[in-house]
């Protein structure tokens, strides 16, 4: 089972009301929750770790969770509010005002990571999760002790506007990527993590340096390229379509690239080090199509496996 680890919370979407002013409208999201809804739709076995509340828009994200075939078991209930992110769309690209604080998500502690079964092979960290402490703290725990016996893909996705301890959140991120198999970044990503004159490709050196075996770097519509532990790079294109909004594309790639991988049984601790170009190919190739798909309609919206 492949276990998202991370934030699920309700994107409020500006919708024109009957009287013409603009109102909004629950929809459910976060960026690991998106990728664990796609892996459920491609039919990848699928569970979620997260905080969630007990309240309606709490239960409006189980309700997804289920019907989209993801594995609740591990989810962490209280009574805390559910994360709200009010989302404003320009030229369909959507910037984001969050409502976190004492949510359900945000305080999960350490003590609250339950053992893992022996069935989840593989664990997926990303997002703003990463960023509010103590949970962004409590997921860097899980990382580090599950590490060693599972694969690990992280995400950091990063949304500067939110981080307000630089010099902690760079700390977290640098210890979270030391221990990844598979870390994706975009452009954007790399160019705040490493702020300095180099390349962009001289920057993923550095990630490369850490730790990771595959490091993927995703640049909006040049593409993707995996480098692999001996230092081969792997590149697909975009898939052309007439985008409707980004909303979920990078979190759909995501879960496209593990499906590939876990379809080709190389979600097994090591096997990433050796992976060959042929195969990493495969796994882009595939989180290209199926993001592709999500970026042709509105919202965090990606395919069910039998519309691939």
């Amino acid at each position: 089972m492949l276990l998202c680890c991370g934030e699920a919370l309700i994107d409020m979407i500006p919708t024109p009301t009957a009287s013409g002013q603009e109102g909004y409208v629950p929809h459910v999201g976060g960026a690991v929750f998106n990728t664990a809804i796609a892996l459920g739709r491609l039919g990848v076995q699928t569970g979620m770790l997260t905080g969630l509340s007990s309240d309606l828009f709490g239960q409006q994200l189980t309700a997804s969770l289920h019907a989209n075939h993801v594995d609740t078991s591990l989810v962490v209930t209280s009574d805390r509010p559910t994360t709200l992110a009010f989302v404003q769309l320009t030229d369909g690209h959507a910037s984001y005002l969050f409502y976190d604080e004492n949510s359900a998500g945000r305080m999960l502690d350490r003590a609250d990571m339950p053992p893992l079964p022996g069935e989840v092979s593989t664990l997926y960290f990303g997002g703003i999760s990463l960023v509010f402490e103590p949970g962004a703290e409590a997921y860097a725990a899980l990382l580090k002790r599950e590490a060693a016996a599972r694969v690990v893909m992280l995400d950091p996705n990063i949304r500067p506007g939110f981080i307000r301890d630089i010099r902690r959140y760079r700390d977290r991120l640098d210890r979270m990527i030391a221990l990844s198999d598979i870390v994706k970044v975009s452009d954007e990503d790399l160019n705040w993590i490493y702020p300095g004159p180099q390349s962009l490709f001289e920057k993923l050196e550095f990630v490369r340096q850490a730790g990771p075996p595959v490091v993927i770097l995703t640049r909006s519509g040049a593409g993707a390229t995996a480098f692999l532990k001996d230092g081969t790079e792997v590149s697909v294109p975009v898939d052309r379509v007439d985008v409707v909004d980004t909303i979920g594309a990078g979190d759909t790639f995501n879960a496209g690239v593990l499906a590939k991988l876990a379809e080709l049984g190389l979600l097994i601790k090591g096997s990433l080090a050796a992976i060959d170009p042929d195969r990493m190919r495969d796994a882009l190739r595939f989180g290209a199509r199926v993001a592709a798909i999500t970026v042709s309609r509105a919202g965090a919206n990606p395919p069910w496996r039998h519309e691939l």
